[in-house]
């Protein structure tokens, strides 16, 4: 079975603008898959189809991002595929992207640090932001994983700042920052 798109096809981008209409939540829609090209579902399905094969699995999951590099759904898929796969540096990687494209789409400060609640409303159930939380707090996750402690820690500090109603448990990370060094015994 072969790929739906043509070798040099212009790399398709939706066209995500989520200022345009304010009620409609194209991030939502992304996420589940909304809104992408046949070729890049193509290449989605191949890749969860080829799971077990490591290298075919991949290439098609590559050529997806190639074909839709914005796409919420291509990074997550991407994101899933090495963290399940326990590649956790390379989830790492696709996480830090994620971060970086949902404070763009926020319209918010790059650098995790320098964002404040002021800047969005993250008390809301709006895609946006929480997109912004839950990449967040994956990549906190992945540098606690990666024994990267005190980066995770301070990631989880700001997830808690910009969600002190912890809509996005970012306590359940916080409990565990707070066990390291404990014998599981101790919390009984």
């Amino acid at each position: 079975m072969g790929s739906p798109h043509t070798a040099g096809q212009a790399a398709i981008r939706p066209p995500f603008d989520p200022g345009a209409d304010a009620d409609i939540d194209w991030l939502e829609a992304a996420c589940l898959g909304g809104m992408l090209a046949p070729g890049v579902q193509w290449e989605l399905n191949a890749a969860a189809a080829a799971y077990r094969d490591d290298d075919v699995a991949e290439a098609h999951l590559q050529r997806a991002f190639l074909l839709a590099p914005e796409h919420p759904a291509v990074h997550i898929g991407l994101y899933r595929f090495y963290f399940y796969k326990n590649r956790l540096v390379e989830a790492l990687a696709v996480a830090e992207r994620c971060l970086q494209k949902a404070a763009r789409d926020n319209a918010i400060a790059l650098d995790w640090r320098d964002v404040r609640a002021i800047h969005v409303d993250f008390s809301t159930y709006a895609a946006l932001p929480r997109f912004y939380l839950f990449t967040l707090k994956a990549c906190a996750y992945l540098h606690m994983r990666l024994g990267r402690i005190e980066t995770g820690e301070a990631m989880v500090d700001k997830l808690m700042e910009l969600d002190p109603a912890d809509r996005i448990k970012g306590s359940v990370l916080r409990g565990v920052i707070a066990r390291i060094g404990h014998e599981d015994d101790d919390y009984l």
